[in-house]
């Protein structure tokens, strides 16, 4: 049955028919491509490579960059991809994400003329696959400690370093790997197949199962001068790049908060005890329902300013770490809930709970944890930086 959405509040009037109809179109492909398939991809650790193709085709991926093949669409439709491609899993809406926030976007931003016309047409198209390498084994939150080194050879950088859980990593025909130089911390774009670069999947994953994550290592990786990203020095560049992912995830983590909350409400309507009464009927259940739908919908109407902030060019690294940790955090708040409604069901994956309860673990501590956010905000409202 597709799903119908959930709009408490009338939300829906506060988007445009092309953001509707943008919608539409990505909600159609979760409930008729992505979600006869995600379950089974859960089970088996496999991510469905087999829908990039279509994702590409219907303009999912870098769908907010303009030129270079890519469909120029506003950051609020952007935002509705993302959310109906989590609605039906986080790993699925995390490679459009890497793929166009991570990968595209700092090559659209920073890369030169040649990098552009090359990589943004063939990454748009699915014919190529990219992933973003900064965090390190022992550099996570504080990335300007990072290890991984480039050092200036002729015409050419040797690269030596780690990096993991690096998104779609060993799916990646090209990365885009932050290293520190004389000059301070520069961006490369690494190929596949360049002597001294290696990528192993990391396994025993009991979250995002259904997507691929990696460890990258450079061993005297020699690429051209030309593989540097000439318009990102410093940290300055790869913030930016998560600024964007960030974005999306402040969206997307609302559609897995809706699937919960809708499975949990369908199914206390359905479920009978005690007299042969449906749960529904039961204060404590109505309770858990009506703080589950009144925090979706704060989230709901925190996505929409802040895509209306980014259309105007007015969104701020603060106000992105609201939406990233406010909008996770009431997304595992629901998915908890939820699987307490369902009782034992609850923990089975005839029912997605227990799937989206896991992938949101992983969200809430990748590109930027819950605490590292709360300190951004905190030194936006007292001009006083706390990260020591």
């Amino acid at each position: 049955m597709p799903f119908r959405g959930v709009d408490f509040f009338a939300v829906d009037s506060l988007f445009s028919e092309q953001e509707l109809l943008v919608r539409q179109t990505a909600r159609r492909f979760a409930d008729e491509r992505v979600l006869p398939l995600i379950r089974d991809c859960f089970r088996d650790a496999r991510f469905p490579r087999e829908l990039i193709p279509e994702m590409a085709e219907l303009g999912f991926l870098g769908a907010n960059l303009e030129g270079y093949g890519c469909a120029g669409m506003s950051n609020v439709e952007y935002g509705l991809i993302m959310q109906e491609l989590e609605r039906v899993d986080s790993g699925v809406r995390s490679f459009v994400s890497v793929q166009g926030a991570l990968v595209m976007y700092p090559i659209h931003a920073y890369g030169s003329e040649e990098q552009k016309q090359r990589w943004l047409p063939a990454l748009q198209s699915g014919k190529a696959v990219g992933c973003f390498g900064l965090t390190e084994p022992d550099f996570g939150s504080n990335p300007a400690g990072m290890r991984t080194r480039a050092v200036k050879d002729g015409g050419a950088w040797v690269l030596n370093g780690e990096k993991t859980w690096i998104t779609n990593g060993t799916l990646a025909d090209v990365a885009v790997v932050w290293a520190r130089t004389e000059d301070g911390i520069r961006g490369f774009l690494v190929e596949r197949g360049t002597p001294g670069f290696t990528t192993s999947d990391i396994h025993g994953k009991w979250s995002m199962r259904a997507s691929v994550t990696s460890s990258l290592a450079f061993a005297d990786c020699r690429v051209h001068d030309r593989s540097m990203l000439p318009g990102a020095k410093g940290l300055k560049g790869p913030l930016a790049c998560l600024s964007q992912a960030r974005f999306g995830i402040g969206w997307g983590v609302v559609g897995a908060a809706m699937d919960c909350y809708e499975t949990a409400r369908q199914y206390a309507v359905m479920r009978k005890q005690f007299d042969d009464r449906p749960i529904a009927s039961h204060q404590l259940v109505q309770e858990k329902l009506a703080w589950m739908i009144t925090e979706i919908t704060k989230a709901q109407l925190l996505a929409v300013q802040a895509g209306r902030l980014k259309d105007q060019g007015k969104i701020e690294p603060a106000h992105i770490s609201m939406l990233k940790r406010n909008n996770v955090a009431i997304a595992l708040d629901c998915a908890r809930i939820s699987r307490d409604l369902l009782g034992a069901n609850g923990i089975t994956d005839e029912y997605p709970i227990m799937r989206h309860l896991c992938n949101l673990e992983t969200v809430k501590t990748y590109e930027g944890t819950d605490h590292i956010h709360a300190l951004v905000i905190g030194e936006k409202v007292t001009g006083v930086a706390a990260y020591q």
